[in-house]
């Protein structure tokens, strides 16, 4: 079996230090944009009570941040695994620590985004015909990102050090 010897090969790059950082920024501008149209689409409206003409400026405030930290977290992911993939791609079992250490807490934050966000919506969590776009984007978008991340941890698809440690040394 032949492993890269690389703890963030292409694939995983792709996702983390790319798609993920352009969703992030993508979702920022969006936010910046029109900040009302972004909070008023992440969770079903009353039917008979149709989201305010305007909300409050605390409101607008919150979802701007809120779209600046995503996009942040983008960021860094672009800067920290362009640096492990330069400066550590001859010490793959260095490079594996330093990458796990990022994805981790985003694999927790990925799992307590769904889950916080299918418990914020109480009652509406399971009629999902009444979702908007945004929340099926979001909810959609997040597992795009999650599952890599689980895969990431499984070692599929990347160097692992105890794994290949020794076949390859």
């Amino acid at each position: 079996m032949s492993y890269t010897r690389s703890a963030i090969p292409r694939f995983y790059y792709a996702i983390f230090g790319v798609y993920e950082p352009l969703l992030t920024t993508a979702g920022l501008l969006g936010t910046l944009v029109d900040p009302q149209k972004t909070h008023n689409l992440q969770a079903p409206w009353p039917k008979h009570s149709p989201p305010p003409a305007e909300i409050p400026l605390a409101s607008i405030v919150t979802v701007v941040q809120l779209a600046h930290v995503c996009a942040l977290i983008g960021v860094i992911n672009v800067f920290l695994l362009s640096a492990a993939r330069r400066h550590l791609s001859t010490q793959p079992a260095i490079q594996e620590k330093i990458v796990g250490a990022l994805l981790m807490p985003l694999l927790i934050g990925d799992i307590l985004h769904l889950v916080l966000t299918l418990w914020a919506l109480g009652d509406k969590r399971w009629q999902f015909w009444k979702w908007s776009g945004m929340l099926w984007t979001t909810i959609l978008l997040g597992l795009t990102l999650m599952v890599p991340r689980m895969t990431w941890h499984m070692g599929i698809g990347r160097y692992v050090d105890k794994r290949d440690g020794k076949v390859l040394n």
